[in-house]
């Protein structure tokens, strides 16, 4: 039952970022992205000091002044670039299609890896099932490029993809310099940092913010749910599974945004999202078969130490 904590915990993460796309669509009706990412990393601060502090743990560990300049540099790639540029990108394009394109974030994990951290590279068939993931992309997006065209979405697409770029960057920087360190330490650090950087990023709208109730629990949500306990689970499945694995998560995002969408938004569900859906999934399964060589005997003590 323990070998099936990693993959429960990737599904769970998986259902609470798929809703994340259809609360940013809300919450930007209200606010602009930078000040959506300031209300989003205090709630999840909030969120998460409060899960440790319940925990009986300190909120950081020893040593964590050392690491100060990690948690700056994982602010900036998992939260500051892709949260305002999602959020930027929805005020554009639709959640379903932000979350379609923020699947390649899997690609870019894939194709950085190649380099940074051999050690982990796919198979050659996990980067067959990259492939494949990305042909379910296509086929889910290609409908709603030729409904919409390119020219008024083109930006935001743009922007979505740079946004699943940064995430990339950060699973290798995660798994290369922070891999030892504690999910509570990682997770605090980095939300700390993005509060201090948000706050002068967010100055100059605060004043232009809608208060309305519907997007400011759609933005707290985020913070508390998709941000401070989201963030524990992608950590301890990051030190569990390795980083490509962790990153094939928004493979998977696509096809729970639009199950939330299909239950909460009542959106309609055709052929194409299902094989759109099937091929990802196909897609993730490729990606995540490994050369037995490659797998490192340290992991599960790494995880059941953090």
């Amino acid at each position: 039952m323990s070998s099936l904590k990693p993959y429960l915990a990737l599904a769970g993460l998986a259902m609470i970022w798929g809703a994340s796309f259809l609360l940013i669509k809300v919450a930007v009706h209200d606010m602009s992205p930078t000040v959506l990412l300031l209300i989003r990393s205090t709630s999840g601060l909030i969120a998460l000091g409060a899960i440790v502090k319940l925990t009986g743990r300190p909120l950081l560990g020893e040593g964590w002044k050392t690491r100060l300049g990690s948690f700056a540099i994982m602010a900036i790639t998992n939260a500051i670039v892709p949260w305002v540029a999602i959020a930027w990108g929805e005020e554009r394009i639709t959640s379903g299609l932000a979350s379609i394109l923020n699947s390649t974030t899997t690609l870019w994990t894939a194709v950085l890896i190649f380099w940074a951290m051999p050690r982990e590279r796919p198979s050659r068939i996990g980067y067959l099932g990259v492939v494949v993931g990305f042909a379910g992309v296509v086929i889910l997006v290609l409908p709603d490029l030729l409904a919409h065209g390119v020219s008024g979405n083109f930006f935001g697409a743009m922007a979505v993809l740079v946004a699943s770029l940064s995430y990339a960057a950060n699973a290798i920087y995660q798994r290369r310099k922070m891999r030892h360190v504690s999910i509570f330490d990682v997770s605090i650090g980095q939300l700390a940092a993005t509060v201090i950087f948000a706050l002068p990023l967010a100055a100059p709208s605060l004043s232009h913010v809608h208060v309305a109730l519907k997007s400011m629990a759609a933005v707290i949500a985020l913070g508390a749910g998709a941000t401070g306990i989201a963030y524990l689970l992608y950590y301890y499945v990051m030190n569990s599974l390795g980083a490509v694995r962790a990153a094939g998560v928004t493979l998977l995002v696509p096809v729970t945004a639009v199950f939330w969408g299909v239950v909460l938004l009542h959106e309609g569900l055709t052929w194409t999202i299902v094989i759109g859906m099937a091929v990802i999934l196909a897609g993730t399964v490729l990606t995540n078969l490994r050369r037995r060589v490659h797998r490192e005997p340290s992991l599960t003590r790494d995880s059941a130490a953090a």
